[in-house]
């Protein structure tokens, strides 16, 4: 049955075009109210949970998280296919199912001690970004399907990494240097997009450096601060910390070297137990948040636009300004 051929039928058991248009008109409408409260008490678990000390009851907890999860994306689901009659979204569906499904289970598994507050979160997020790329366009749903498959069944192995190379923290300052380079490279043979230079394209192909560097950041920061927290490591391990971050301040990817210098506050934090250096390097950052806007433009702009959306609607405040659209034409709900 083609599309044509499903909307005939929907028109025959309600009466019509306008029938069928106002019992969508209905599903639709109902269907944000009841994932707006589907969301709110997930929510409310996130916190709720860490009340008391009952184990019986968080495992309870978790698990209402998850069926809220799969009822909210059910519901999506349902929209989605009533809006195109597409079979393909109901085909999508069950696959992403078990992939959230699959995560789920094999994560719990593997990762023993791991919180399962955050895997909730994690997969929670999945299915959402499922959901919203499904809406734009299929094409973009089944990459992101592919690409969060594949990461989450990687990721399943690096426990076995980690416990067959128990000798990865010797190797800070080579990890330290890749990175580097790494970030660095986008100066050779990267591309600049939206005002920041954090792109390298071959082909159809396209990537963010900084995105992989991440990950290697992490063992280079935790692989120095595990061997000692003396002064002379830690102006070492800093001193590292703060040319990726300025490399990526030089692509003007802002957003990308404030994730870099909080991520070294943080494990910084956990290696030493200072609360000082969290509040001086809060206060420092405060400072350079001061310096960027003064040297760069398109911080400026947003700036601005957040002061004043309704002065550049048609340039640096139209995302701002549709946000607020949005807020207003929801109401209260």
């Amino acid at each position: 049955m083609d599309k044509t051929e499903a909307a005939l039928k929907w028109m025959e058991l309600f009466g019509g075009m306008n029938g069928v248009r106002v019992l969508h008109s209905i599903l639709v409408e109902l269907s944000k109210y009841i994932i707006i409260i589907l969301f709110a008490i997930y929510t409310w678990h996130c916190f709720t949970v860490f009340f008391g000390k009952n184990a019986e009851r968080k495992e309870s907890i978790y698990r209402r998280q998850n069926r809220i999860m799969y009822a909210i994306h059910a519901i999506c689901t349902i929209v989605l296919f009533l809006n195109s009659l597409d079979k393909k979204i109901l085909i999508l569906y069950l696959v992403q199912l078990l992939i959230l499904i699959f995560v789920n289970k094999a994560y719990i598994y593997v990762y023993r001690n791991a919180s399962k507050l955050v895997l909730n979160n994690m997969l929670m997020l999945f299915m959402i970004g499922f959901v919203m790329l499904e809406r734009i366009n299929t094409a973009y749903a089944i990459r992101q399907m592919f690409f969060a498959a594949v990461i989450c069944i990687l990721g399943l192995f690096i426990p076995l990494l980690i416990e067959k190379f128990d000798y990865l923290d010797r190797f800070g300052i080579a990890y330290a240097i890749i990175g580097i380079l790494l970030l660095a490279l986008v100066f050779v043979i990267g591309d600049e997009r939206k005002g920041a230079r954090n792109w390298i394209v071959i082909g159809k192909f396209a990537l963010q450096p900084s995105e992989f560097v991440k990950i290697i950041y992490v063992l280079f920061v935790a692989a120095l601060l595990a061997k000692s927290t003396d002064l002379k490591n830690l102006v070492k391990a800093g001193a590292l910390a703060a040319i990726h971050v300025l490399i990526l301040v030089a692509e003007k990817d802002l957003g990308a070297a404030l994730i870099y210098y909080v991520t070294f506050l943080i494990i910084l934090y956990v290696a030493s137990r200072q609360p000082l250096y969290l509040c001086l390097g809060f206060g420092a950052g405060a400072v350079a948040a001061v310096a960027a806007y003064q040297f760069f433009y398109h911080i400026q702009r947003r700036v601005t636009a957040w002061q004043d959306p309704w002065g550049s609607i048609d340039d640096a405040g139209y995302q701002v300004a549709q946000s607020l659209f949005a807020i207003g034409t929801g109401g209260w709900f």
